[in-house]
């Protein structure tokens, strides 16, 4: 029996993803655009049904491309809003594609998006050691003041508690808790993480 943190609990997919993904620090651009954009989308419902509709979501978002759902219309939205296979809300389809070109205006002032994002911390992942899952908050100092600057750029859909879910699945905090198999692994990467 592996040790997991408890939130993933047996579902296949959800393991998967914790073991694989949750907490790896990245700092892609397209990566981080596609959990920006998917925890924009999951606000309001659980992390699961999300992950469930993830390939559907990358498929209809020309895999998150970020030039491409840039330039998303007016029909572009609608052909979204038909779709069965993703989170049809109008409000946070159209911020998505908001979203898609206020990354783009950040690339073009800091190079890249990821290193706009990971200056907050300095370019170093966060290592906590939560012990139980009561001790992992849902919002701290930081993901206020990231959802403020981010609500300030203009970004919709990024309040703080989205933003702090964000920070852990792209490894800006290593949230594991300790007895997590993938604790240990995510603090090495973070250790060796370069922007």
């Amino acid at each position: 029996m592996t040790d997991r943190c408890p939130w993933c609990k047996d579902d296949e997919l959800y393991c998967h993803y914790h073991d694989t993904e949750w907490g790896v620090p990245l700092s892609d651009d397209q990566q981080l655009f596609e959990f920006l954009s998917l925890e924009s989308a999951q606000a309001g419902l659980s992390w699961i049904t999300i992950l469930r509709k993830r390939e559907n979501y990358r498929t209809a978002y020309k895999q998150f491309d970020i030039n491409k759902v840039a330039r998303f219309n007016a029909a572009s939205v609608e052909k979204l809003l038909a779709n069965p296979g993703i989170v049809r809300n109008r409000a946070k389809i159209e911020a998505s594609i908001h979203n898609a070109k206020l990354f783009i205006d950040i690339q073009h002032k800091h190079d890249s998006f990821a290193g706009f994002y990971w200056r907050y911390v300095d370019g170093k992942p966060i290592q906590n050691k939560r012990r139980s899952l009561r001790e992992v908050p849902a919002t701290t100092e930081l993901s206020d003041k990231i959802a403020r600057d981010f609500k300030k750029l203009g970004f919709k859909f990024l309040g703080s508690t989205t933003i702090y879910a964000f920070m852990q699945a792209t490894g800006m905090v290593n949230d594991h808790i300790v007895s997590c198999h993938r604790y240990e692994t995510c603090r090495e990467l973070g250790q060796g993480f370069k922007v």
